[in-house]
């Protein structure tokens, strides 16, 4: 697979359609994660439970791609993030509301397998918008 096709099975089907059993088929046994929201973790199972956690507080979460760019075994994709608070997240109450942030993501293949992803997010923006939500 190469990795703008990976990339874009990434979003698709672990995010989008929160398709869990596409995790080691994209997946590098040896996969290392860390979270637009701040958390690091290596191994399936972990980056199986971020996705239950982040799906969980924010239903309809999509992951859209502004902008993709590959080369060799590496990609960088500018994306955009969002979802309706529905649960518990990032220490607020859910609202019932959309929240959106940016982000920025490189990943790293390794045998036609993602082995490592690297994912910066806008928290700022998102916690702006989670604390506009929640005063109205």
């Amino acid at each position: 697979m190469t990795p703008r096709d990976a990339v874009i099975a990434f979003y698709d089907r672990v995010w989008n359609r929160i398709d869990k059993a596409a995790i080691p088929e994209l997946f590098h046994p040896d996969f290392s994660f860390r979270g637009s929201l701040g958390p690091s973790m290596t191994g399936h199972a972990a980056f199986a439970a971020y996705v239950d956690q982040v799906t969980g507080a924010l239903a309809d979460y999509r992951c859209t791609i502004r902008d993709l760019v590959a080369e060799d075994s590496r990609a960088f994709a500018r994306m955009h993030f969002e979802g309706i608070h529905r649960g518990p997240f990032m220490g607020f109450a859910p609202t019932g509301k959309r929240v959106e942030w940016a982000g920025a993501a490189l990943f790293t293949l390794k045998g036609g397998k993602i082995s490592d992803l690297w994912v910066l997010g806008d928290v700022h923006g998102l916690i702006d918008s989670l604390t506009r939500n929640a005063k109205h």
